[in-house]
């Protein structure tokens, strides 16, 4: 895979009011954040706005633009956005939506995250007849409502799994092709299959995500490769026990060297952990990893914040005001640099 020109990533990048410092100087775009979740919310993805499900606003963004943070995850559902198979968008949804994202506009980069995990209405797209078709049109019909914000970036699934890497590639490239068949210049997030860990990259050897991807090319030259990675012993962010700080950073190493030999850069899209001594050791080891590797990583988005969390353990959401002990590690990582 050639090395992509970052020219209209750093389109966007020009609007920012600040740069870094002289002693930690920018060569390419890169975005730190937060997940900010609602929108996903709701079982079936359907369910009743305001209700089952919502789209965050500034109230809820405010601590983490304050902190420093300048990308911003949206995850949606599928299902509301498109509730009829290869039919339109839904005008009604995509208002609420759109609603949500100017009131984000303070970020330099919302990834609007597709977060359906490989299937849609609960049947995987693989097993399905058209879904490689009706996959590359949403985000054709996606592409085409955003082509002109170029701080919208285009996550293309949440944590697909139970499909093969290279049955994978086959949807991710279609995808990829109808948005920039839409005209879309917009940066697009690629993930593996397998849940896209960064620990299990490798995994599978010949049908691993390493293998299947590593001569995937964008013909806009604008896209990362997203990964996901939590700390607890299965990395399944499930528990909120966590490995060592050596083990959390050691997480990271075959994707950084697989970036590295492919010419490529990655973004690490998920990654929470819980408020323990444990935990907020491993989060800052992991980080400090990323802010070792520039040449490879483009950023990070926190899982997760949203003012529908509760008493979630990973949450960053503040409680009556109080900053959540994960933030001050995440503030010591953040970077002023687009």
């Amino acid at each position: 895979m050639m090395a992509p020109p970052w020219s209209i990533l750093a389109t966007a990048a020009v609007m920012l009011a600040s740069s870094c410092a002289d002693a930690n100087p920018c060569t390419t775009p890169y975005f730190t954040g937060v997940n900010l979740s609602g929108g996903e919310f709701g079982a079936d993805g359907r369910g009743r706005y305001g209700f089952d499900y919502h789209y965050p606003g500034g109230t809820e963004a405010q601590p983490f633009l304050q902190a420093g943070m300048k990308a911003v995850r949206l995850p949606i559902r599928w299902e509301r956005v498109q509730p009829m198979r290869s039919g339109l968008l839904d005008q009604a949804e995509m208002v609420r939506l759109d609603s949500s994202i100017a009131e984000l506009a303070a970020f330099s980069l919302i990834i609007v995250d597709l977060h359906n995990y490989g299937a849609y209405a609960g049947k995987r797209l693989d097993l399905d007849d058209q879904g490689l078709a009706r996959f590359a049109g949403v985000w054709r019909l996606l592409a085409l409502h955003y082509r002109d914000n170029p701080r919208i970036a285009f996550g293309l699934m949440n944590e697909p799994n139970g499909v093969s890497a290279a049955v994978w590639r086959t949807f991710a490239d279609a995808a990829v092709q109808a948005i920039r068949a839409a005209g879309a210049t917009n940066l697009i997030l690629v993930p593996g299959t397998n849940w896209t860990g960064a620990h299990s990259w490798y995994a599978g050897g010949a049908q691993s995500n390493a293998a299947a991807f590593a001569d995937f090319a964008d013909p806009g030259h604008n896209s990362l490769f997203e990964v996901h990675q939590y700390f607890d012993a299965d990395s399944s962010g499930t528990h909120t026990s966590c490995v060592s700080p050596k083990d959390a950073s050691e997480r990271l190493a075959g994707f950084t060297g697989w970036l590295r030999t492919n010419h490529a850069r990655g973004f690490l899209g998920e990654f929470g952990a819980a408020s323990s001594a444990e935990c907020l050791r491993a989060l800052d080891a992991m980080l400090t990893t990323i802010d070792a590797a520039p040449d490879v990583w483009a950023g990070w988005t926190y899982w997760s914040a949203g003012g529908w969390w509760g008493t979630y353990p990973f949450s960053i959401q503040p409680d009556s005001g109080t900053p959540k002990p994960q933030l001050a590690v995440l503030r010591k990582h953040i970077r002023i640099c687009r």
